[in-house]
């Protein structure tokens, strides 16, 4: 688990994973080991305040003439990593990890339509690291799932769905295995659709009967490699279930109310809501809103009630990366929700509507302040390349 320290806290020794905080225009991206003390004094001059370091890197450094060679053996406090480091700070981290994730779904994918095995364990530390990447702050990751590439669905669905499972799975506090679990079921659940054709997987319109019953076998082709992998058999489970419904008219078993797990059950609204809200390459995805309203619209026929009433107050009104025009006609990315007031997040504001400039990036609490959410919005209103935009200035 990754450990935020101070920079007075910095020895030689350490493994530095991120920069959590600095002053000044110089911008350190850079990770390493830290081999001596003239290190440490460098970045403390390039105005590094705070930083991530990575515990299992530790090692011994050469010695130094004058170095004091105690270290502190206090041991950490494990609640002290967990949900307390900034948006800013962890966004860089996170964005390398949903980077990282699209090529471990991408190398998978392509090894199971080989038909050569896939090595769990690569996965598995994978969605490890993603659920500390929550721990330290969920609205991070649950950020990059909105931001997206037409081309890419297949391999941002399932991570999006790890993360918005993992979230989930934290917001009703469930115990931190069953959050890892969820996480890489979700991670792993369409992993059968690289069986499919694709001019069924991605025909530009509604698929015929006889395209539908292929398409369902991808739940079957899924459970099939998991279990040749050895993925455990309850974890296979909750994959197993992502297209059942409470009234029986789901597949592949046509499972019926208390038949389905829990976690099935949220699987499925995690699923459902990621597959409206995504951008294909022939049409564009929902607003998250309009989601969550076919949810609750779908329930307790299709969906737990529930459970879709807990996922809308996890993600919030305005979910985490959504954009927003408040009431000045300033244009923002949600960076968090208030729970006792859903509908006033905490907005990123980066843009004018009015003049059509883009702004300096300014954080407001609407609890906090006379502006309110006018409505949601997207991009391509403003003709704004988000996704770069995001990149160049506020992933970094």
């Amino acid at each position: 688990m990754l450990k935020e320290i101070s920079i007075d806290e910095l020895k030689p020794g350490m493994f530095v994973q991120a920069i959590v905080e600095q002053r000044g225009n110089m911008k350190i991206k850079s990770q390493g080991k830290v081999t001596k003390r003239a290190i440490v004094s460098q970045l403390r001059k390039k105005g590094i305040v705070r930083l991530l370091i990575d515990p299992s890197k530790e090692f011994t450094p050469e010695p130094e003439s004058d170095v004091d060679t105690t270290l502190s053996s206090q041991a950490q406090d494990p609640r002290s990593s967990k949900g307390h480091i900034t948006f800013d700070a962890e966004i860089a981290v996170a964005k390398q990890l949903h980077e990282k994730g699209k090529v471990i779904q991408n190398r998978m994918l392509k090894l199971v339509a080989k038909g050569l095995p896939v090595d769990l364990k690569l996965p598995k530390e994978f969605t490890e690291q993603l659920v500390g990447s929550i721990d330290r702050n969920p609205n991070a990751l649950m950020c990059l799932t909105k931001i997206r590439e037409k081309d890419s669905y297949l391999l941002e669905h399932s991570l999006n769905v790890a993360i918005l499972l993992a979230n989930f799975a934290q917001f009703i506090e469930l115990p931190e295995i069953e959050v890892q679990e969820l996480a890489l079921a979700g991670f792993l659940h369409d992993i059968g659709k690289i069986k499919i054709p694709d001019s069924i997987l991605h025909k530009p319109g509604r698929l015929t009967d006889p395209e539908m019953n292929i398409m369902r076998d991808h739940v079957f082709h899924g459970i099939q490699t998991l279990e040749e992998i050895g993925l455990p058999e309850h974890i296979i489970k909750i994959m197993s279930e992502h297209h059942e419904r409470l009234d029986g008219y789901g597949y592949p078993e046509g499972l019926r109310g208390e038949e389905i797990s829990k976690y099935g059950r949220m699987i499925a609204i995690v699923d459902t809501y990621d597959a409206i809200t995504a951008d294909r390459c022939y049409k564009s995805g929902m607003s998250s809103q309009k989601a969550l309203k076919i949810l609750l619209g779908d329930s307790p026929v299709k969906y737990d009630l529930p459970l879709v009433q807990m996922f809308i107050k996890c993600v919030g009104v305005y979910p985490v990366g959504s954009l927003v025009k408040l009431n000045n006609e300033q244009v923002g990315m949600v960076v968090a929700s208030n729970e006792s007031a859903p509908l006033k997040p905490v907005v990123k504001v980066f843009y004018s509507a009015r003049t059509q400039n883009y702004l300096p990036i300014k954080d407001i609490d609407l609890a906090q302040s006379q502006m309110k959410v006018e409505k949601g919005v997207k991009p391509s209103q403003f003709d704004i390349d988000f996704n770069r935009y995001f990149d160049q200035h506020i992933a970094i």
